[in-house]
């Protein structure tokens, strides 16, 4: 009864809910379901150089590595919820009701469907299962879906992803994503929207998928509790909390690099420390987790969004991120057996005392971010000296230019110093970005160049478009962060 009671009280809290995060659970041995006994199946159609990154949408994910899965602790469960005397907030009840649905997730088992018989058996799909509040009913129910074997060839605005709903009754609606991080379902029964608190994805172990071992995959599969953003879970709370626990970690990856003394590439004789402003690092957390199709469609709302997700995970939050070029984690560092942005800055950066293991080091925030400054510095280093001279007056502006870099390589800031040379604008001239007059828009992506006491901006021409919408990405949240 108090359970019964503790959930009414925090669902009359919020308007509508969603989901959100949670920890990594135990599981029992995979249920293992002949294909001929399955229940109906609804199929929906719905120096050194730094390595250079790769993108694509978000929403087109990678497979997360299984060691970063059983890197969890699974023996650390929400913390007990205690609502008497106390009157909870909207992102206070988000927290406390993805409590009880990762708790009803935790025995759930994963209904995984062989077809065929002997060596011809073959794992049908992916199971994920998630954990749904019913506001009509007042209860909740724990639903099914089957998600085609990996890798899974899918991208958004063409063909809708197959599926297959393996809970009868349950209508299910894909709505973004493909993998751990970003994966997300809608449901509905009988009419009555279903709202998801909890969702149960498994790690699979790319090795045995590789060779096909579908018995072993599913036997060694690692489930873990974790849901992607969605509306029903944004809350100015969590944005303005994943604003300070950003600029808290940033700081503290600073505080660390200047205690151990590590020297700047790119400035001889300074500290690494003060090469990169915390602003710079905190931006590139946000942007490399918005899409560049959600910031055109959203603006200010997209990086929101992204902020409203490290309010609610802090150090959780994009740890499952993996794209579609193997980037992984908050600041999408990448491996390439050795030979990836993440094993580059290892080797050239050892004062740092990085984490040496790529799945690990790329998963914890703080390790990332000071890796992500040691990039940034190198980057630097290698660049043009009226460039390095232009950022040391204004690094926070100039900043373009490592940013540039460490999306897409020094290639790319050759191309945009070209861009800007064949623009006219000189290094000393670019500005922070200013106010469009009406009637005289510009397309952008932009650069804004001074001129006397006002600024215009300036759109800069296709050389690489991805580069050019993370250009435009860094500017207009940077000063957010100062």
């Amino acid at each position: 009864m108090k359970k019964a009671a503790l959930i009414l009280t925090l669902v009359s809290l919020i308007c509508t809910g969603c989901a959100m995060t949670g920890g990594d659970s135990d599981e029992n041995e995979p249920t293992v379901i002949d294909a001929q006994s399955a229940p109906p199946a609804e199929l929906a159609a719905t120096e050194e150089t730094a390595p250079v990154a790769e993108g694509a949408s978000k929403q087109e994910e990678g497979e997360v590595p299984i060691a970063v899965a059983e890197s969890e602790h699974p023996d650390a469960g929400p913390e007990e919820v205690v609502v008497q005397g106390r009157n909870l907030n909207r992102h206070e009840a988000i927290h406390d009701l993805v409590a009880e649905a990762q708790t009803r997730l935790r025995d759930v088992e994963l209904q995984y469907v062989f077809t065929g018989k002997g060596k011809r058996q073959i794992l049908r799909g992916r199971p994920v299962a998630f954990a749904l509040w019913s506001d009509a009913k007042q209860e909740w129910s724990i639903a099914q879906i089957e998600l085609p074997r990996p890798p899974i060839k899918w991208q958004p605005g063409r063909k809708p992803l197959a599926f297959r709903t393996l809970t009868p009754g349950i209508q299910a609606r894909h709505v973004k994503g493909t993998g751990a991080e970003r994966l997300m379902f809608a449901f509905s029964q009988d009419g009555d929207s279903l709202k998801v608190y909890g969702r149960k994805f498994p790690v699979f172990d790319n090795n045995l998928l590789k060779r096909r071992q579908w018995q072993a995959l599913a036997r060694t599969a690692k489930p873990i509790v974790y849901l992607p953003f969605t509306e029903d879970t944004f809350d100015p709370g969590f944005v303005s909390g994943g604003k300070a626990f950003l600029l808290a970690t940033a700081r503290k990856a600073i505080d660390e690099l200047r205690v151990a003394k590590v020297p700047s590439a790119a400035f001889p004789g300074e500290l690494l420390a003060d090469s990169i402003p915390v602003q710079v690092i905190t931006t590139l957390a946000v942007i490399e987790q918005t899409d560049d199709r959600d910031y055109v469609e959203k603006q200010e709302l997209a990086f929101d969004e992204v902020l409203s997700q490290y309010g609610l995970k802090q150090e959780e939050a994009y740890r499952y991120s993996v794209s579609s070029a193997n980037a992984l984690g908050p600041m999408q560092f990448t491996n390439r057996r050795g030979n990836g942005t993440y094993s580059f800055v290892v080797r050239r950066c050892p004062g740092a005392r990085l984490d040496p293991v790529f799945e690990s080091g790329a998963t914890n925030l703080l390790n990332a971010m000071k890796a992500a400054v040691c990039l940034l510095d190198l980057e630097l280093a290698a660049m043009r000296s009226d460039i390095r001279a232009a950022y040391r007056v204004n690094p926070t502006v100039l900043g373009i230019f490592p940013v540039a870099a460490y999306n897409g390589g020094p290639r790319n800031v050759t191309k945009l110093y070209r861009v800007l040379t064949r623009m006219k604008v000189d290094l000393d001239e670019l500005s922070r970005p200013g106010v469009q007059l009406a009637g005289a828009a510009i397309d952008c992506p932009c650069v804004w160049k001074a001129e006397g006491t006002s600024v215009r901006p300036v759109s800069i021409p296709k050389y690489n478009n991805e580069n050019r919408w993370y250009i435009e990405k860094y500017q207009s949240i940077v000063s957010l962060f100062e």
